[in-house]
């Protein structure tokens, strides 16, 4: 990987990454009192729906960094050359490459998220006393609760994003004969990332049956995982996690609906 390419990767990722997730923060606060157990109104309702948001700023830029940098490295380390370089094993290049991403974005995305979803369900503290409060009830370990319930969130949806978006960029490249226009590459990024929401609506629109993982045939598991991720708090731990393994589909749309 080229010095421009990376710093590409490491400037464009972070800007992206930073105007998202600033535009669309108080979405994702509402989103988050209506997901709280005090309910959305003790939570906080629609008061302070900026709260939190320092947590986000300071934290986005370096997570999405993270995750393009590491994803461009890995796809020009197995691509280009590599033991993936062939065309038919592009799918398997971007698929590698999106889970070391968001493996390593999650070291730095889950710590700010655990803040910032704290200072959001209580507006009535500031991020820096919630930052401070966990450091002293918990420890460092208490701001990486739930890391692995949420890289077993992301994975399955990048999985699927990311080779449909580089597939979708190379198909309209190669039939316009030449290098795809930035709003070009949006629009493949924009459907690729509605398939996150068509693959577990697929699941939840179901019969209402009892469907466990062990049950799930292997077309089925990842798409499987995603429906229990929508359901399961975003910073859940671990075992959290695995209580929702043998959820039925009718509890899952009942939840999310």
């Amino acid at each position: 990987m080229e010095r421009r390419e990376f710093i590409a990767s490491l400037v464009a990722g972070g800007c992206a990454g930073m105007c998202v997730d600033l535009t669309l923060f108080p979405l994702d606060t509402m989103k988050t009192r209506l997901q709280s157990q005090q309910g959305f109104y003790k939570a906080g309702g629609f008061r302070g729906i900026y709260a939190g948001v320092p947590s986000a700023a300071v934290g986005s830029f370096p997570n999405a960094a993270a995750f393009f940098v590491t994803y461009e490295y890995t796809k020009s380390l197995f691509g280009a050359g590599g033991p993936l370089a062939a065309p038919h094993a592009a799918p398997v290049t971007h698929m590698l490459a999106a889970c070391l991403g968001e493996i390593v974005a999650c070291l730095i995305r889950v710590p700010t998220e655990v803040v910032k979803q704290r200072t959001q369900a209580s507006p009535s503290s500031t991020t820096y006393h919630i930052l401070l409060a966990t450091l002293r009830e918990e420890g460092v370990r208490g701001l990486y609760r739930g890391y692995g319930s949420t890289v077993l969130r992301e994975i399955p949806f990048s999985l699927v994003q990311f080779p449909l978006w580089e597939y979708l960029k190379t198909l309209w490249s190669q039939r316009q004969g030449h290098t795809l226009y930035s709003w070009q590459a949006a629009v493949c990024g924009a459907f690729a990332v509605s398939t996150k929401g068509e693959h577990s609506w697929g699941i939840l629109s179901s019969p209402a049956e009892p469907i466990t993982v062990e049950k799930a045939n292997p077309a089925n598991f990842l798409l499987l995982i995603q429906g229990v991720c929508m359901v399961v708090p975003e910073n859940a731990s671990l075992s959290e996690f695995f209580r929702y393994k043998n959820a039925t589909i009718a509890d899952l749309y009942d939840s999310v609906r």
